[in-house]
Parts: structure tokens; C-alpha cells; sequence
């Protein structure tokens, strides 16, 4: 069983998302602990958020489970119903297909992380919540449209 350092591990910072909703994701950074050892049917990712960071855009997934723990810090989950607190070894579960977007946000004045671990779908359609925008991840390409399917040209 090979052991993985992280200190090895290349940090992914910036985001795939179009601005500007791209530059919303400053503070945010991770590293692909399941890539870098081998994985290829489920990720696994250390995800880092600075104080006042942003994991991502609220998001929910067609076709991909998300198990999410807090390791280090506080990060609140937003979700539909509202916002939690979580703390290290808090988790929470986003099961394929629900339709309730979430995100991470760190409100603290200290560094927080979580570890995300999600299956890798061939073909997923992410819809974000909160803006008109969803992506269709196919082959490693994603494609950004509006939630109606047409090609995102920016906000509308």
C-alpha cells in the first residue's frame, strides 16, 4: 500500500469556473490526494480555505456522491434550509441527484480544511444554485451553459 506524502503533493489553486465567478474562489486551494495515488474511480481532495474563503460555488450533482469531513478549523456548510457550523470531525454526506446546492465557507479568522471524497462519474452536470450557471463534465472537458443547456456567454 503506498503511502502518500502531501508534502509532495502539487497544490491546485484557481478555478475552471468563467469570471467572474472564478475570482471568487481566491483563498481556495487543494491537493489531489487520490490522483496522486493512483485513484482513478473516486477522488479524494484536502481542500484548504483561508479565512473568508469560498470552496466553491453552491453546487449540487447529478450523477456523483460527496462525503465531506472538516479536518482543521470551522467552515460553515450553506445549503437550502441554511447554514452550520462544522468543526474538525464534523461530516456531512451529498448523495447524487438532490437537488439542495452546497458550499464551504470559512468565517473564522483561522485556516480551515476538509477532505472531500467524491466518485468520478464518465459524464456529470453540476448545477450551481445560486447563479444562472451549470457544467457538464465529459472526458476531462467541462462546458459551462446556462441552466437552460444553451452556451454561458457570461451573467445574464
Amino acid at each position: 500500500m503506498p503511502v502518500i506524502d502531501p508534502a509532495k503533493v502539487p497544490v491546485k489553486t484557481g478555478s475552471i469556473y468563467p469570471e467572474p465567478y472564478a475570482s471568487m474562489m481566491a483563498g481556495r486551494s487543494s491537493l489531489r490526494l487520490g490522483a496522486a495515488g493512483g485513484l482513478t474511480q473516486f477522488g479524494a481532495n484536502l481542500v484548504r480555505l483561508d479565512p473568508g474563503a469560498l470552496s466553491s460555488l453552491r453546487h449540487w450533482h447529478q450523477h456523483e456522491d460527496e462525503f465531506v469531513m472538516v479536518t482543521e478549523g470551522e467552515c460553515t456548510l450553506v445549503q437550502d434550509a441554511g447554514e452550520t457550523v462544522m468543526r474538525p470531525g464534523d461530516c456531512a454526506a451529498f448523495p447524487a441527484g438532490d437537488p439542495d446546492g452546497h458550499h464551504f465557507i470559512n468565517r473564522s479568522d483561522r485556516p480551515a480544511a476538509f477532505l472531500v471524497i467524491g466518485t468520478k462519474a464518465p459524464r456529470e452536470v453540476a448545477t450551481y444554485s445560486d447563479v444562472d450557471l451549470r457544467v457538464e463534465m465529459a472526458e476531462g472537458t467541462a462546458r459551462f451553459t446556462y441552466k437552460d443547456g444553451t452556451d454561458w456567454k457570461g451573467p445574464r
